[in-house]
């Protein structure tokens, strides 16, 4: 119990991260329904700076379900699966506002704005299709760079996961080093003892040797002065 209590703690921190993200999250789609509302109603200048708005915010919002994906790695699994849900269902929700962005920039496209921002000046051949066909071919493109700003940013992240990965290695082998070394110390000062006690035993056996010696001489002497004396 006592050692899963940090983790629980960590469990917590990445909700309260991922309650913040979403939070986020809701704003932005609100603003972004709001902003694609207004396309139809605005044109010229206008209306290119509020659909570059609507794509700024899409790109916010998509980085956020990706953060959102990222931090529901840690959770616990009952957890993740509900969060991993949710995401399934904002990416779907981001789906839709691209696909109303589209919408909302073909519907309200007049003969000159839309030839003049699509097609260019004096070309009138060009259908309502086409027109959308192009827009998807620029959506693909908007979706293709938000993917290497992805792919580059978590390479980044994962170099920065590798880095501190070889500092952990490079301080758990000077552990080991040191560890080593005390473990050669201390069987050198073992050897040490090892001789030390051998040599103390040696002495021994050969004091025992001597005393050994000397009784048998004192009692032969005994012996013998006792021979004579009854003599």
């Amino acid at each position: 119990a006592f050692g899963a209590g940090p983790r629980e703690h960590q469990r917590r921190r990445n909700m309260s991260v991922i309650e913040d993200l979403e939070q986020n999250f809701g704003a932005l789609t609100a603003e972004i329904t709001v902003k694609t509302g207004k396309i139809p109603k605005v044109s010229g200048g206008e209306k290119q700076d509020v659909i570059s708005d609507v794509e700024r915010l899409l790109i916010e919002a998509g980085e956020l379900v990706d953060q959102i994906d990222i931090e529901a790695a840690s959770l616990s699994s009952q957890a993740r699966q509900k969060a991993l849900s949710r995401v399934k269902t904002y990416k779907q929700e981001l789906e839709n506002s691209e696909k109303e962005l589209r919408r909302a920039r073909i519907a309200m496209y007049d003969y000159h704005s839309g030839r003049d921002e699509l097609l260019g000046p004096d070309d009138p051949h060009h259908s309502e299709d086409q027109r959308a066909k192009l827009l998807d071919n620029t959506e693909t493109l908007n979706r293709g760079s938000r993917r290497l700003e992805e792919g580059y940013r978590i390479a980044m992240e994962t170099e920065q996961i590798g880095v501190q990965i070889m500092d952990d290695l490079s301080r758990d082998r000077e552990t080991i080093t040191r560890a080593r070394e005390r473990l050669r110390d201390t069987d050198g000062n073992l050897g040490k003892s090892s001789r030390v006690l051998r040599n103390m035993m040696k002495r021994i056996v050969q004091n025992r040797i001597v005393v050994a010696i000397i009784v048998l001489v004192l009692l032969a002497a005994i012996i013998v002065g006792i021979y004579f004396a009854v003599q």
